[in-house]
Order: C-alpha cells, then structure tokens, then sequence
C-alpha cells in the first residue's frame, strides 16, 4: 500500500552518501518496493543512495529501517547511523543515542568539532557470519575476480568484501563491482570495497555498495576496510579512510569494538506531496 498523505522528510547526507530520512514514530509507513524506487529516482523522486525511516524502539532510543535505492532492504549502514544519531541527539539535546538495527544495536555519541562516533559493535570474521557459500579464509580469500584476487571478507553488521589493489583510481569499480556483488559465493550479495594503502595510519578506499552503485562513501565499508587491513598487517588498529566524498576515522579498539568518527550533514528538508505515488506511477 502507498502512502496517501503529505509526508515530511529531512534530507541528509555522510560526505556525500546521501539519504531521505522519515519518521514513522507516530504512525506505520506502508511503504513497498515501488514506492522507494520512485522516491529514490533522481529524475522523478527526490534521490538518495538510502531511505531511512525512524521506528520506535523497545530497546533502543529509536530503530533505524534501511532501503537501498532498487528497493532492498538491508541491515545497517554506518553514515546513515551518524545522520539519524546526529538527529536524535539534536531533538533530544542529549549528546549520546542509541539506535536498533536489522544489523545490530548501536551507540552514538558527539565527537569533537561536531563530529559523530558510532560503535559499530564487534566484526564478524567467520565465513559463515559473513556470509559466503562455501568455508574460505577470510584473512586472505581463495578468490579472484577481473585479475584482483585474495581479498579480506569482513561483516559489519553487513557483508564486505574488500580487495587490496595498488591504485584504488584505476580501479572500474562501475564494470566490475555490481558482478562480485552479484557472485554466486556470496548469497545475501555483497559490498565491494577496492582499498589502497597509502601508510599504516591512511587507507584510500572506494565502493561499490550492494543494492545502491557507486557512492560517495560507505560507513560499514570504511569500518571493514581498516578490520581487514589490519588482519593482513597492512594497517595499524586505527586509520583515516579516504573516500570518495572525504574522510572518516576507523578504530578497531582493545574492546574489539569498531569506532568510526565523521561528520552528519542535513542538507534541506521538505514535505512529498499527496498523490505524489501515483502521478509518478503514471508517468
């Protein structure tokens, strides 16, 4: 069922991964597949990589739903946790969150000069917590893909795989990363990181994310990126990621917990008409 009513939204984004965020705390958001898709289409909709919709939550201070821009829904995204934290924190005036996930439970505080940290929890490192269709090592995988071959396989309350490459530019992520999402080893698909050392404290990463493209940037990716660059001795516990859309700071601390630091940016906010649905629908 579509939505009827004029529904208000915040748009917001992290370094340029960008959402549509509602607030479904007071009333159900019926919304399908169809409806994302078309609110997400650039040309049509709004736009965005993600729709969050805030829900209540019976342990946390809110639980954060995810959509991809096809429709999908999925676990977690670690840029959306910082907007929605950042929210949350700015309507409560409180300077710490908790927010519920399909991914997980998370803890948000403010960082310093505006910025938010979230515990991403512990990495889930085992193949079949990843997951992926047969036992490989997750340290140095069995797997080559377009002459790339031994990437790290990291969950971050989604699943990663990350490849180490030379020179992350030279990667085509847009030909090669909807292929290894869509690889049979991976049966929830997969997120496809293409990660460069540039020193142990500062890794240059790009992504294609799974059920979304190419995007500015990837929270979970970032924090997957610095879990599996360090497994490898590649990296130190803790790194700045260098993404598309700037950078984020990732420690994997002694508690074995993973810290990723940004910024949360609302960019403008505005109301979907009513029939908004059904005129796109029939355009």
């Amino acid at each position: 069922m579509l939505p009827t009513g004029a529904l208000p939204f915040v748009k917001m984004h992290g370094l340029g991964n960008d959402f549509v965020v509602l607030d479904a705390r007071g009333h159900a958001m019926p919304l399908d597949t169809d409806a994302v898709r078309l609110l997400g289409d650039r040309r049509r909709g709004i736009g965005f990589d993600q729709l969050i919709t805030i829900e209540k939550s019976d342990r946390a201070d809110a639980f954060m739903r995810i959509h991809n821009s096809d429709g999908g829904e999925v676990e977690s995204c670690g840029n959306a946790a910082r907007c929605i934290a950042a929210l949350l924190m700015q309507e409560t005036g409180r300077d710490a969150v908790t927010l519920d996930t399909l991914g997980g439970w998370l803890q948000a505080r403010t960082g310093a000069r505006g910025m938010v940290t979230v515990d991403m929890g512990e990495p889930r490192l085992g193949w079949r917590d990843i997951p992926l269709a047969r036992e490989l090592d997750t340290v140095t995988m069995d797997y080559t893909f377009a002459g790339v071959s031994g990437p790290g396989a990291v969950n971050v309350g989604n699943p990663h795989v990350v490849f180490f490459v030379p020179n992350a530019e030279a990667v085509p992520v847009g030909e090669i990363g909807p292929q290894i999402e869509h690889d049979p080893l991976f049966p929830q698909r997969i997120n496809v990181e293409f990660a460069q050392i540039l020193d142990p404290q500062t890794i240059r990463m790009r992504v294609w994310e799974r059920g979304a493209g190419i995007t500015k940037a990837c929270g979970t990716g970032a924090c997957a990126t610095l879990v599996a660059a360090h497994r490898r001795g590649l990296a130190g516990r803790k790194a700045d990621i260098v993404l598309d859309g700037g950078t984020l700071t990732i420690e994997w601390a002694a508690d074995n917990h993973v810290y990723m630091t940004g910024p949360a940016t609302e960019a403008f906010r505005g109301e979907i008409p009513p029939g908004f649905w059904t005129q796109s629908a029939a355009a």
